[in-house]
């Protein structure tokens, strides 16, 4: 009998965490698939996040979340990265108990310069999106701790450095293997200091972030 796939690990995390560009990183660096459960939902539900949160409403997309997520854990391989708010639903933490998962930390101001307030990101908008975000990093915080394995801060790192930092504190890299040096004309090598520029953005369709 064919042993279910199994992802090497999980990244999880707010919006503007760069949970999908950081994945794409380490899918190759690990020669991996990636897998991003917001693309997944998207394909399933044949429209837009965003779409889903105003004509069926977030718990009708929190449900398909959860069903998702429950497939990729135990259906796909390689790096696989879940949406922001996964991480709210009881069973997914704990379905996500033993597996490598890295928690992907960003700051109020560089989670509102990456994500940009878009639209496609319906739990971010409104009059307030500030507020709105601190909110939804406050009660989150606690949820992505209680299932990471290791926890990474994003700040004033590029890319390829939060990839390194990753496999670096899951010892897939040796403390001492030298780094390969930056390339300017690379976005993924380009640093994100704080309250400044943003992660260069994934390659995805466009679909909305929750």
């Amino acid at each position: 009998m064919t042993a279910p796939l199994r992802p090497v690990l999980v990244l999880v995390g707010p919006p503007g965490a760069g949970k999908s560009t950081v994945g794409k990183v380490l899918a190759r660096r690990l020669g991996v698939g990636f897998t991003d459960v917001d693309t997944l939902i998207v394909e399933r539900a044949g429209k837009p996040i965003a779409d889903m949160f105003l004509q069926d409403g977030e718990a009708a997309f929190r449900a398909l979340e959860r069903e998702v997520v429950a497939e990729a854990l135990t259906g796909v391989d390689g790096v696989l990265a879940l949406g922001g708010g996964s991480v709210l639903a009881e069973e997914t933490r704990v379905a996500l108990r033993g597996h490598r998962v890295v928690h992907l930390t960003v700051s109020l101001a560089d989670g509102l310069r990456r994500t940009g307030m878009s639209s496609a990101r319906p739990l971010l908008a409104g009059v307030n999106p500030r507020a709105t975000f601190k909110a939804l990093l406050d009660a989150r915080a606690p949820l992505y701790r209680e299932v990471a394995t290791v926890e990474i801060d994003t700040a004033r790192r590029s890319a390829n450095q939060v990839a390194r930092a990753v496999l670096l504190a899951l010892g897939e890299i040796p403390a001492d293997a030298p780094e390969s040096p930056a390339d300017p004309s690379d976005p993924l090598d380009v640093p994100t200091p704080h309250e400044s520029t943003l992660l260069p953005n994934p390659a995805l369709p466009d679909t909305a972030r929750s």
